[in-house]
């Protein structure tokens, strides 16, 4: 059908269905409203710019050629997919995205048929697509397939394990390689885009694999100088070699934002019925908003910001980020010790090593989305005497696990993990949240791991850190900015499984691991409003664990409680497997000790306000006193608190 070109074509699509009722000629309107409405939206929401709008075009060609839903469209990281809500059905929450009971920033399956799965970490969508693939094939099924990964994700070798399982299988897969960033291989105009929509076309694919049947009855070397000529010739004018050799047909580049090159390019793949398929677009982040355009991360994560001029909200900070903390710390260690090194997994900013970087570029290693890479590399630094420092939200730390275990922990090496992130994290959700690092850096032999409390503490365990040559140590901090104390001139070394008492009391105890100690200050203050009187100590250390002060508090008190950001099985299962093996629930005197163990819920918790989220797991201020009252028997006080 074709509209008006007065008419707001938007308004008319419900659904990709709707789309496909348009004229070809109708997208690039539909385009133009599409980048419009994701640029006002984010700006209301805050959240991941840059990337949509450079699939802009993409998006709109994939849900007109593809029959969405039941041929699958899956968004690799799922940064770039808020175009691709717009179209599909969820436009009238689109500016709920990243806030408490709307949309994700993410795709996720739970939300619409149209997020075949659920993204936020990079560099899973081939193997997910494979597998998709391969079901249709057990199926009889002819729907199509489409995984939409970047080039910097291509980074990870998970990408590459799966184009080489691909390849071997040849499953009907499509990738879309979105080269927005290194640009592999510029396209080179309308020549480019003609070749592109030859080699892509079946006739070409026909005629190629005919002459490949014929050249394989001529004699070997003729057959063999015969195929590289034709991949010489192709490869000449596309690119491509590694995607072949890996057994996927290569096609590209073209212009990921010229929809007249787009269209006829994926109609040809959607209708071919050999093997994978990479198609190259090269696109720009940010395009078509000229302040991203600008912009040196292409407005990658914004806050909300003014439409007009660009310019983002900034949020009023009292007290310096914990990233920035340990970047200056750090900073300052190294300018102390030339043996210590940084590396960061393609995050420098998000983990502040953009900050040392500036300062020490030589000692700085950017793996890219290489986690497991990017640790035993730092294993490799620390045999040789460096001391090397790995920064690595604690969600990604978990992709390199088997390398942790195995080349770094096993082998008693000196690598330190600063673990960012730790913790929830807001309006990243559950795919981001820093949930289980304790737990599973905790059970490692040999392995230390700190939680710093504040600022100030951060300092410390940077400085610690550095000092530490015994093996792995860890040190975990919170998004976000600090409580605002006083900060330290120079890190001071602490004593390696040693905590601290901050407040003295009698009768209730709580141990607290990581930043929940301002609250767990907090609380004591309120139960003393109820006659209880309180301790409040820092761990510090969840492994080694200070025996002694937890004696001592376990003796000295009625109830003793751990508090932690962190998942069952953590902090607060240490303390208490520590515990029963010395006989504490034995009997203390005529009574037992009353333990609990106050942790993150045994469920995955969606994306809010981190204060919000916390009140949610019961970790905040009314969390605990609720917590100490009940445990205490003091039931009617517990809901008196509830309710106030």
């Amino acid at each position: 059908m074709t509209i008006s070109s007065k008419t707001p074509l938007l308004d008319t699509i419900a659904s990709p269905s709707d789309l496909r009722r348009l004229n070809e000629t109708d997208l690039a309107q539909i385009a133009d409203e599409l980048r419009t409405e994701t640029i006002d939206a984010v700006s209301v929401t805050g959240g991941h710019l840059g990337a949509g709008l450079g699939v802009v075009e993409l998006t709109v060609a994939l849900h007109y050629v593809f029959d969405t839903p039941d041929d699958r469209i899956i968004w690799d990281v799922g940064h770039q997919a808020y175009p691709h809500k717009i179209l599909t059905g969820r436009r009238d929450r689109i500016r709920t995205l990243r806030r408490g009971g709307g949309l994700s920033g993410f795709t996720k399956r739970s939300e619409s048929d149209y997020d075949p799965f659920g993204a936020a970490h990079s560099s899973t969508s081939i193997s997910a697509g494979l597998g998709m693939a391969v079901a249709n094939t057990l199926s009889n099924k002819r729907t199509n397939v489409v995984a939409v990964i970047g080039d910097g994700a291509m980074s990870a070798g998970m990408a590459y394990e799966a184009m080489n399982n691909a390849g071997a299988m040849h499953s009907r897969l499509i990738i879309i390689l979105n080269d927005n960033d290194m640009s592999i291989a510029p396209p080179a105009g309308a020549l480019s885009a003609y070749l592109a929509r030859l080699v892509s076309g079946g006739t070409y694919r026909s005629v190629r694999e005919t002459a490949k049947q014929l050249g394989r009855h001529l004699p070997k070397f003729i057959y063999d100088r015969a195929r590289k000529t034709e991949e010489f010739a192709r490869n000449f004018w596309a690119g491509g070699t590694l995607f072949e050799e890996l057994g996927i047909y290569y096609v590209g580049p073209i212009d990921g934002h010229n929809l007249d090159h787009l269209l006829p390019v994926l109609k040809n793949v959607r209708d071919s019925h050999n093997g994978p398929i990479l198609v190259h677009v090269v696109t720009q982040k940010g395009k078509g908003y000229a302040p991203a355009e600008a912009s040196t991360d292409k407005y990658h994560g914004v806050n909300t910001f003014d439409v007009v001029t660009g310019v983002q909200v900034k949020p009023k900070a009292n007290a310096p980020s914990y990233t920035r903390v340990f970047a200056d710390a750090l900073v300052a260690e190294a300018q102390q010790d030339d043996k210590i090194v940084a590396i960061t997994a393609a995050m420098p900013s998000g983990t502040g090593l953009d900050i040392f970087q500036k300062v020490f570029p030589e000692r700085t290693f950017d793996v890219g989305i290489a986690e497991q890479h990017g640790i035993t590399f730092a294993a490799g630094l620390a045999t040789e005497g460096y001391k090397p420092f790995c920064a690595i939200y604690s969600t990604f730390l978990q992709r390199g696990y088997d390398q942790v275990v195995h080349d770094v922990a096993i082998q008693k090496l000196p690598v330190r993990f600063a673990i960012d992130r730790a913790g929830l994290v807001g309006a990243d959700g559950a795919t981001h949240a820093g949930s289980f690092d304790v737990s599973f850096l905790g059970i490692l032999p040999g392995m230390a791991v700190m939680a710093a409390a504040d600022e100030a503490e951060l300092v410390h365990m940077v400085a610690t850190a550095a000092a530490y040559d015994e093996g792995p140590i860890a040190l975990r901090y919170p998004r976000g900015e600090g409580v605002g104390v006083d900060m330290p001139a120079v890190g001071q070394v602490l004593e390696i499984g040693r905590g601290r008492i901050l407040r003295e009391g009698s009768k209730v105890a709580i141990l607290s691991l990581g930043t929940r100690l301002a609250e767990a200050l907090k609380a004591a203050e309120e139960l003393a409003t109820y006659g209880v009187s309180t301790t409040v100590a820092d761990a510090r250390f969840a492994k080694p664990l200070d025996q002694d002060l937890i004696f001592r508090l376990a003796t000295n008190h009625e109830v003793l409680i751990t508090i932690e950001e962190g998942s069952i099985g953590g902090f607060g299962s240490f303390v208490m497997q520590m515990l029963a093996e010395h006989g504490a629930f034995d009997g203390i005197g005529a009574r037992s000790l009353k333990f609990r163990s106050m942790v993150l819920p045994d469920s995955f918790l969606d994306h809010d306000k981190p204060e919000k989220l916390y009140a949610t797991a019961g970790l905040d201020v009314k969390g605990i006193v609720n917590k100490v009252l009940a445990t205490l028997g003091r039931e009617s006080d517990a809901l008196k608190s509830m309710i106030a």
